[in-house]
């Protein structure tokens, strides 16, 4: 029974539909994924609004998909960004100087949009020192900044962030090239940072090329209580290094920096105390640039507790590694150079049996130099690491038979990524292509979603990739391929196809075209040195006029091309022929083409 008393209040409270918002704006607080709220926001116009209201992390994952004004009017209480700039290929020098991915554009929108960001996440962008000022002073809860890839700045915009940032717990630089001209451009940055403690956890710039005050960095570290993750440059000796961990016993994550400079026997035995001592916490080890293989033997007190050792910088041999590597049984993370052989492979394989990533790159990157890891190493691997999740592979010989026993022995592998140097490398004892051991990769491991492939392939391959991969996310491809039909097949097969990168391929225009209908399911497609031409890329750029089709040139700048006098549009060159595309970059875009192409982009 209801009183009118009762009937007037009820009129007045919320309408079912604002319960219903708030219901869901609570419940969506709770969906941390990205890619579960990103279905979300697909469900209907309401849950749209809600899952924008409640999205505190931004993924961006090309700066160009969207407009900054967009981004912002849409997501208005975001904490974290991740943006990313270049093409992947620019790690290879394969993407032209200035091509573009400045920073410059997003700063100006989302400083006086997002004044309560925290967390800042920037790869393969064009960041200025002017950049840096402007977030160190519009963020006033600013805690943490990552760049990976990154150029343009220098040692003074990194100053201003560790001054003006007050409450800042991690500066991470990864890789990034800085411009700085001279040694009078370089300001001491480490100085910078609050006097008092900090609240820093991480700091991380290993890939800096000039040296930094120790004695501030030293004083930063011991001011630092929280500090987990420290990874310094070549610069800090081994002595040095050691008076770091002895300020800092907390580290979980240690960069070793040069791991030689200033070596000297009796130093030795302090070396091994300072890693004993960090042995309960130390899981995470990387480093050992311009390595001294004698004082190796210091790290073997904290071994046990590693789960991940990175020796990608150092030229290490087999008889090195044995007697570290027997030491690391809980070790989930390998990274190496392939200078420890096959035989070093087998000594990982015989020990670290829970390791779920091994990546192993070649000390000499060229084709024309024999690797000294083989089929043998991959296979040794497969038997001894059952649990492996991920895998890069670079070598010069494999064989089909070592790639099955890989994919019946690691049935779990998310990523496999075999780079066989070289041009169209068969099986090295059959001679056949590879195309049997990539089809029982796909086949075999259900959960697949990243897959490189290289060696002598046939459409064979591709279309057991088609077939098979229907997790696939990120497809690469180098010097693959017979004809568009294998193209065809991945296209066509691959349901749930993100990044696909090719180059030096037989692929064409025909190929290019079987795409039309995935295209704007895609994050990107990457195609260099193929055999495509600027009539197959204006095909695909008018059929789908919401994506943007680039056409890009090393030449400097990018051959127009207009209507003549009788209206036809003029597309071939001096010879008659039509003109062939160097690099296509195929994206879409919520915005249309972006408006700070240079002349060497052509967008159609």
């Amino acid at each position: 029974m209801v009183f009118d008393g009762e009937r007037s209040t009820m009129s007045s409270a919320p309408l079912p539909d604002q319960v219903l918002d708030n219901v869901l704006e609570t419940v969506l607080h709770f969906i941390t994924s990205r890619h579960d709220r990103n279905a979300a926001s697909l469900v209907c116009k309401s849950w749209f609004r809600a899952e924008a209201q409640t999205r505190s992390k931004v993924y961006i994952g090309n700066c160009y998909a969207v407009s900054p004004n967009r981004t912002v009017q849409r997501f208005r209480r975001v904490r974290t960004v991740f943006l990313k700039g270049r093409p992947r290929f620019a790690d290879f020098g394969l993407v032209p100087v200035g091509w573009g991915g400045n920073l410059s554009p997003w700063i100006a929108v989302m400083s006086p949009a997002y004044p309560w960001l925290e967390k800042l996440c920037l790869k393969r962008m064009t960041v200025t020192n002017e950049n840096l000022y402007t977030i160190a002073t519009s963020f006033a809860h600013f805690k943490e900044l990552l760049l990976n890839c990154c150029d343009g700045f220098g040692t003074a915009g990194i100053a201003a962030i560790a001054e003006k940032c007050r409450h800042l717990r991690v500066l991470d630089l990864v890789e990034n090239t800085l411009e700085v001209e001279d040694d009078d451009d370089v300001v001491d940055w480490v100085s910078f940072f609050p006097l008092e403690n900090t609240f820093l956890e991480s700091l991380v710039f290993d890939c800096l090329e000039f040296e930094v005050s120790f004695a501030s960095l030293l004083a930063l570290v011991t001011r630092s209580p929280e500090l987990k993750r420290l990874k310094v440059n070549h610069h800090v000796s081994i002595i040095q290094l050691r008076q770091l961990m002895l300020s800092a016993p907390q580290l979980t994550h240690l960069g070793t920096g040069s791991f030689g400079e200033g070596w000297d026997q009796e130093h030795l035995g302090d070396l091994t105390s300072a890693f004993a001592s960090s042995s309960k916490t130390l899981v995470h080890l990387s480093g050992f640039r311009c390595i001294i293989p004698e004082y190796l033997p210091a790290i073997y007190p904290a071994c046990a507790n590693l789960t991940c050792l990175n020796f990608s910088f150092a030229d290490i041999t087999a008889d090195q590694l044995k007697p570290i590597i027997r030491h690391c049984d809980n070790l989930q993370s390998f990274w190496v150079l392939d200078s420890i052989c096959d035989e070093g492979l087998i000594a990982v394989a015989a020990t670290c049996k829970d390791l779920r990533e091994l990546r192993v790159f070649p000390i000499e990157p060229s084709e024309d130099t024999e690797s000294p890891v083989t089929d043998m190493g991959l296979v040794a691997i497969s038997e001894g690491c059952r649990k492996l999740h991920s895998i890069l592979y670079f070598c010069q010989s494999m064989t089909n038979a070592a790639v099955v026993t890989m994919s019946q022995n690691c049935p779990d592998l998310v990523v496999f990524r075999l780079c066989i140097m070289g041009r169209h490398r068969p099986d090295h004892i059959t001679g056949e292509a590879m195309d049997e051991g990539f089809g029982a990769i796909v086949s075999n491991c259900k959960k697949l979603t990243r897959l490189a492939v290289s060696g002598l392939l046939t459409d064979k391959a591709f279309a057991y990739i088609g077939e098979f991969g229907k997790s696939v996310r990120t497809l690469s491809v180098a010097f693959a391929g017979n004809s568009d039909l294998g193209l065809r097949y991945v296209l066509e097969g691959c349901p749930k196809l993100q990044k696909l990168e090719i180059r030096d391929s037989p692929f064409g225009n025909s190929g290019l075209l079987s795409g039309i209908h995935h295209y704007y399911n895609m994050r990107f497609l990457w195609m260099s040195s193929c055999n495509l031409s600027i009539n197959g890329c204006r095909d695909v750029a008018g059929k789908l006029p919401h994506l943007v089709v680039e056409v890009i040139s090393d030449s400097g700048t990018m051959q127009q091309h207009h209507d003549d006098d009788d209206g036809e549009e003029e597309e071939e060159d001096s010879n008659g022929n039509n003109e062939t595309v160097g690099k296509l970059y195929l994206y879409r875009s919520l915005d249309g083409s972006r408006p700070d192409a240079p002349p060497f982009v052509l967008i159609l």
